[in-house]
Formats: structure tokens, sequence, C-alpha cells
């Protein structure tokens, strides 16, 4: 699904990977490893100064970016929503590529555990853990076959969070998503990942499965950074 070859872009260097169809992959690390920044390369938010980044087995510079980031949604720390109603949000994406359908709206919803009822509130009247459902649900409404998450639980209160994570495993285990994901949160890490990529220093340092890498740690550094 996406192969990196000798990718950098500050402050990463040359990362070499690949992510499977299906794969949950957790980056983590410490603040400033580059975790975000390699996070935004799967969807072109950026592009990488060297190397090549691999999408379904094409060069991801051939492919439209539009289409891309229809298959790849991001969701943020932040929900980021637009300004108007919960359905306005829902159906933006979907009516760029003339998709959309009003029967979607109650099932989008429905995903995120939110009632219709919300469908006509104004996002900036909803708490924080509703607006990141309805980002959740905006992204999912261009039927993303890749969610990108970058902390999406960490501005969020812990009873909210879990509630969030709940969501998400489902979301990922219904929808048969390929889920990249950002979280300072091993805990949290070791419920939704199934792999690994641990950054440090702007550099790939270990590679592995969940928990295993996490109880069993092959590199100085990964057991230095879990002993933080």
């Amino acid at each position: 699904m996406f192969r990196f070859e000798n990718v950098s872009q500050e402050p990463l260097h040359n990362l070499n990977f690949t992510i499977e169809k299906n794969e949950k992959v957790i980056l983590f690390g410490p603040s400033g490893a580059g975790k975000s920044t390699l996070l935004f390369l799967f969807n072109r938010l950026s592009d990488p100064e060297e190397g090549s980044i691999y999408y379904n087995d094409n060069p991801i510079q051939e492919c439209s970016i539009t289409d891309l980031r229809k298959n790849v949604g991001l969701v943020l720390q932040s929900p980021n929503l637009f300004p108007g109603t919960v359905l306005d949000n829902l159906k933006y994406g979907p009516e760029l590529f003339g998709e959309w359908e009003d029967n979607q709206a109650e099932t989008l919803l429905d995903y995120v555990q939110l009632p219709k009822s919300f469908l006509n509130r104004e996002v900036d009247q909803l708490s924080g853990g509703e607006q990141q459902r309805v980002s959740l649900a905006r992204t999912l409404a261009n039927s993303p076959e890749v969610l990108l998450l970058d902390e999406p639980t960490s501005a969020l209160d812990y009873r909210t969070a879990d509630e969030i994570e709940d969501v998400l495993e489902e979301l990922i285990r219904v929808h048969q998503l390929t889920m990249v994901m950002v979280t300072h949160n091993l805990n949290q890490a070791r419920r939704l990942g199934d792999r690994g990529l641990f950054i440090m220093d702007g550099r790939l340092q270990e590679d592995g499965k969940f928990p295993d890498m996490l109880d069993h740690p092959k590199t100085n550094k990964l057991s230095e950074f879990l002993e933080e």
C-alpha cells in the first residue's frame, strides 16, 4: 500500500519501510522526532526533499492530490471543522466529487455514536469530544481506505478520549481501514496498534510488532525511551 524508499524531509533522514493494507501502525517517539512530519508525507501535505514514496505501487507524486486525500483521510489533534452545521461539514467532501446522498448523514453520525438531532447543530456549539466525532465522521464521508491520525485524543479529557478511542477501534474494524497514528500515549498504542515505528533523532530506530516491541525492545534507544 505505502512504500518509503530513502525518504528525507527535515528533521527525518533516510526512512525505509512498507505499510500493507489493513495494518494498524503507531508512529511514536520523543517530541520533535518528526512524527507529524512523517504523517503528513502520506497524503502530500508535504513532499519529501529526497527519496521516493509509493502508494499502491504508483509514485505518490503521480496521484491526483484530491483523490489521494479522499482515499487517505487525516484527523488532527484539533477537530478543525468548517463554520456552519454538522451537516455542512459532513457533505463538504462528497459534494466535491458529486457523491453525496442525503441518507448518508444519519449513517455517518451513527458510525461515531452521535444522535441524528446533531445534524443541524452549529459546530461551534459542540463540546471538544463531539467536535472530534464530527471530524471523524467528515473524514469517513469520503470513504477513505487509510486513516491518518495525529494524536486525535490528546486534547480531550480521559473519559472522552476513551470514548473516541472505542469509536476509532470499531470504525477501523468495521470499515477494514489501514491506520497510521501518531500518539504519545503508549497504553493507547498497545490497544489500537499492531505495529510500531519508533522515530528518534529523525531516524527510524526500530520497526516491530505490538506489543512485543514495547515489552522486548531490541535497541538501547527504545529501551531508554520506554524507561523515561
